[in-house]
């Protein structure tokens, strides 16, 4: 039997592969001309980068999310299929 906690883990797999999985393909519809609404989307994120220098260690942080109509759809489409499995 699974627990709860298993079942949190596997749909935000489900989530996170639905996201990537449509972001990648709103970015490919972007070149055909009557798809080009599925790679709509925004940019969000740390656009300039935050570096931490401590001498003997530096280190570089920048996290940039783009969200699309398409990573919105496969979010919804993974959810769906998480709910029926």
């Amino acid at each position: 039997m699974a627990t709860k906690d298993k079942n949190i883990w596997i749909l935000l797999i489900f989530i996170l592969s639905g996201l990537v999985v449509g972001g990648l393909l709103g970015e490919l519809a972007t070149k055909i001309s009557w798809l080009w609404w599925l790679g709509y989307g925004q940019e969000f994120g740390l656009s300039s980068p935050v570096t931490l220098d401590i001498n003997i260690l530096k280190v570089t942080f920048s996290v940039i999310f783009r969200i699309n109509i398409a990573s919105i759809i496969g979010m919804a489409i993974s959810i769906f299929i998480y709910r029926k499995v």
